[in-house]
């Protein structure tokens, strides 16, 4: 049947190619845009994964860079330790050769107030970002430390945050306001000899005038430091030693954590942006060979268009 009033012809053809210019806006916003899943009313599930696993992604970048200031804080305070240990070595030795019969103990005591006060100048110095963990100037004991780690999200949605604790009393070196606080301030007892036998004394290595002062008395010498008292000294100082090198090793392996943490936040965040682009990237490929397919289709639709069109106007010569 051929009718005048419907062009059933040229409404299919109409249709076809409403659908074909449908499809191609969509190919082309994918191209333009990189994304097959650019909105919520692209795919709503998939969208909804994305943007949260992005937003996690955005807080993982933010961990990065609270460890990268861990480690700079951690390295600060490694450093100071491992010149205060070197000092206070040097400390040791100098007590050591006061042992030798007729040295001049006077001017090996200069030398020990000048590496004292080196001492003092490396835990004042170790400070970044305006803490120090080798000086509490504070009126506050020295407390724990925390470095942000890791971004948390549970099977059920909850999230986290993970830090990593370090306690700084391990690490003090000197305390102005309570010397029980500092390594190199605080008294330290240890047993040396007095004549047959032996008794408890307690040195300390740095007197820096603290408002609670250290028991026990500051390791210095004079002309009539006798021998006895000097072994109690090397004992003490020796004591000294063994604490610092016990806070340095334990920075050490806080500082190691923090940098395989670094990398492993790292590789988590390059991962996450993998699998949120398995979701939503668009296959460039794909899709260009998709419009070139359109693009064709959209000619043939209007040629149909056009041919259906024409049909009906064929009707007007059967009425010549």
């Amino acid at each position: 049947m051929t009718s005048i009033m419907t062009n059933t012809a040229a409404m299919a053809a109409l249709q076809t190619l409403r659908t074909i210019d449908s499809n191609m806006r969509e190919t082309q916003a994918r191209i333009s845009s990189g994304y097959r899943v650019a909105t919520a009313a692209d795919n709503a599930a998939y969208w909804s994964i994305a943007t949260t696993m992005r937003s996690d992604n955005a807080a993982l970048s933010t961990v990065q860079d609270a460890l990268g200031l861990g480690a700079a804080k951690t390295d600060t305070a490694y450093t100071g330790l491992e010149s205060a240990v070197e000092v206070v070595t040097e400390i040791k030795s100098k007590l050591v050769a006061a042992r030798e019969p007729g040295v001049d103990k006077g001017k090996i005591n200069k030398e020990l107030a000048e590496l004292k006060n080196q001492l003092a100048a490396i835990a004042e110095s170790a400070s970044f970002s305006g803490e120090n963990w080798l000086y509490n100037a504070s009126t506050a004991a020295p407390g724990t430390k925390e470095i942000v780690a890791s971004f948390n999200r549970a099977t059920d949605g909850t999230v986290s945050v993970t830090t990593l604790a370090f306690d700084i009393a391990d690490s003090v070196l000197i305390d102005t306001n309570n010397a029980n606080f500092g390594v190199l301030t605080r008294g330290v007892s240890v047993q040396q000899p007095s004549g047959t036998t032996t008794t408890t004394a307690t040195y300390f290595l740095i007197n820096a005038n603290s408002t609670t002062s250290a028991t026990g008395t500051e390791v210095m010498l004079t002309d009539s430091t006798g021998y006895d008292v000097l072994d109690g000294m090397i004992s003490a100082v020796d004591l000294v030693l063994q604490q610092l090198t016990d806070s340095a090793s334990t920075l050490g392996a806080i500082t190691s954590r923090i940098e395989m943490q670094d990398e492993f936040v790292s590789t988590l965040m390059d991962v996450i942006d993998k699998g949120v682009g398995r979701l939503v990237d668009a296959d460039m490929n794909e899709e260009s060979t998709k419009l070139k397919a359109l693009q064709t289709q959209q000619q043939l639709g209007i040629q149909a268009l056009s041919i259906a069109n024409t049909n009906a106007e064929n009707i007007l010569t059967l009425f010549k």
